[in-house]
């Protein structure tokens, strides 16, 4: 790797779309788990595996927010605390983004379901969250954490350029876990793909005598955990823009600093929990509904139906009331 090259300087536009991205971020990650929080029907275990990366996610963006928002100019205190958390919070999303396309190809190609699936979320806790915790202390630990000069960031800390094995600190602390996930990532998703659409084809020829309510109910049940799918094609989407600074980094090219790379790769690395916000929120129906009918309630307080001289609530009266106290049915 060459040698440093002198600090990229980011300009005060720049600055305040990567600090919005990273304010969106933490907004939806944040959303995601109010609603993981709120209805305990919409807990499947495709969901609680989005609520964990939506927690790494969260400390992520703040942790972003904090090293865009000081655009360190050298070495000091917060900065290595602050790559030490984006460090591990960046690395634990690699791992929970592969570990959700891994629970993906598990549960609907090979069908694993029951106990094996249990031991199978705490094998991705023990993962997700231990191996970047053991990483980042080793890092810190042996002072590779430090200022970067924004080559290969946005503002924030990561590896410290006067170490003279950066490059395999680089690799360790975030590169090598992303590049990884772009090939297992494409991989899981295709195979998933594959069967889904094997499955639609088997189904096809028996589709005017199978569709009972029954079979209705468990397609809409599947059908937030194939929504999932989703995520690798997003993590794709965003990340890619780092490890093109990364590699170009490497070659010494002064397009690293290009205005629009510099960007694209601060937007990338922080929006990872807007874009599953957006993705599994928003654009869910069960969860945009719930959303709304919340806000609403709190916007306009309906004033309560007092019956005069105490006479008995009529039975449709009592009927529409306790069917709006029943939760609806989660769909997608």
């Amino acid at each position: 790797m060459p040698s440093p090259a002198p600090p990229t300087v980011l300009f005060p536009w720049e600055r305040a779309v990567v600090l919005l991205s990273c304010v969106l971020s933490a907004l939806g990650s944040g959303l995601l788990v109010v609603t993981h929080a709120l209805w305990p029907d919409l807990r499947s275990r495709a969901r609680r595996l989005l609520l964990f990366l939506s927690l790494a996610d969260l400390l992520s963006a703040a942790s972003y927010f904090y090293g865009v928002l000081q655009d360190f100019a050298g070495p000091s205190w917060d900065c290595v605390l602050q790559g030490a958390l984006s460090t591990f919070a960046n690395t634990s999303s690699f791992f929970w983004t592969v570990a959700i396309a891994l629970y993906l190809y598990l549960s609907i190609v090979r069908d694993a379901r029951g106990p094996n699936t249990d031991h199978l979320l705490w094998a991705f806790h023990l993962i997700s969250w231990g191996v970047p915790l053991t990483i980042t202390a080793a890092a810190v630990s042996l002072k590779k954490i430090g200022y970067d000069a924004s080559d290969v960031s946005v503002g924030w800390c990561w590896v410290n350029l006067e170490a003279e094995d950066r490059v395999l600190w680089m690799l360790l602390t975030g590169k090598l876990w992303e590049m990884l996930a772009y090939v297992l990532l494409p991989l899981l998703y295709l195979l998933v793909r594959k069967h889904i659409n094997r499955a639609h084809q088997a189904l096809s020829e028996y589709r005017p005598i199978c569709e009972t309510h029954q079979l209705q109910r468990g397609s809409s049940a599947s059908m937030a955990d194939k929504k999932l799918i989703l995520i690798p094609l997003i993590f794709i989407c965003l990340r890619v823009w780092s490890t093109v600074r990364f590699v170009l980094t490497l070659c010494g090219s002064p397009a690293v600093k290009s205005p629009v790379l510099v960007v694209l790769h601060g937007i990338g690395n922080t929006f990872q929990g807007g874009a599953n916000c957006i993705m599994f929120a928003l654009c869910t129906r069960a969860v945009r509904t719930r959303l709304l009918s919340l806000f609403c309630c709190r916007c306009c307080p309906q004033p309560s139906i007092q019956n005069p001289l105490g006479a008995p609530t009529p039975p449709k009266m009592r009927e529409s009331q306790e069917s709006r106290r029943t939760p609806e049915v989660p769909s997608t």
